[in-house]
């Protein structure tokens, strides 16, 4: 029986899903500039009116699955009952497994090729991948900070450094292919080495920072 009028909760999430699916795998494909909304479109089997309704646009689209790639590792960074340090590792390991995925790698490659033409992109990007992910974890850090576990330091300066000691070197080599896609035991290890030693500096008691 076809089913008419407005689909319920769950059949919206998995229309979203197979037109988010549908996009990834074209933009993979096609890259972003040379991808038609026609041809996402008829992919996903919906209707142009849909993603304009849901999305805005192309642009929009491509903000979507950078929002679903980082909800991802958001998630864990809710529970303040959790031990510090084990909440910044569980963080940091799935960050870092989710970035270093080859198609989120070539999807960074797409997006640094074509966002001088399509200014968009670049923004769509930031605000939902980075921007969203270091507000999410200033705001960790801050409720740690209240709670008198970290010293005194700015939470956004602690949310950039944590995120660039992850990244580090080795996401650069990793994007140039210079180097392999890591594994999640390989990931573990660069992930508690960080974490401890940025933990080092902030831990209130452990030194005279701020």
């Amino acid at each position: 029986m076809v089913k008419c009028g407005r689909p319920c909760k769950g059949d919206e999430q998995q229309s979203r899903d197979r037109l988010l699916d549908a996009a990834l795998r074209l933009f993979l494909e096609h890259g972003y500039g040379n991808l038609s909304m026609e041809t996402i479109a008829r992919d996903a089997r919906v209707s142009l009116r849909t993603i304009y309704s849901q999305f805005g646009g192309k642009a929009g689209l491509f903000g979507a699955l950078i929002r679903r790639c980082s909800d991802q590792f958001i998630s864990g960074l809710v529970d303040d009952d959790t031990n510090l340090e084990d909440a910044l590792i569980q963080f940091g390991r799935q960050f870092l497994y989710r970035i270093t995925r080859p198609d989120v790698v070539r999807m960074r490659a797409i997006l640094i090729g074509e966002s001088p033409r399509f200014p968009d992109l670049a923004t769509q990007f930031y605000e939902q991948g980075p921007r969203r992910t270091l507000d999410h974890l200033a705001q960790f850090f801050a409720r740690h900070r209240q709670a008198g576990r970290l010293v005194d330091i700015d939470p956004a300066f602690l949310a950039d450094q944590f995120i660039g000691a992850l990244r580090g070197e080795r996401l650069q080599r990793l994007q140039l292919g210079l180097e392999p896609t890591p594994g999640e035991a390989d990931i573990n290890v660069w992930v508690v080495q960080v974490t401890r030693l940025f933990l080092r500096g902030c831990i209130a008691g452990e030194l005279a920072c701020g």
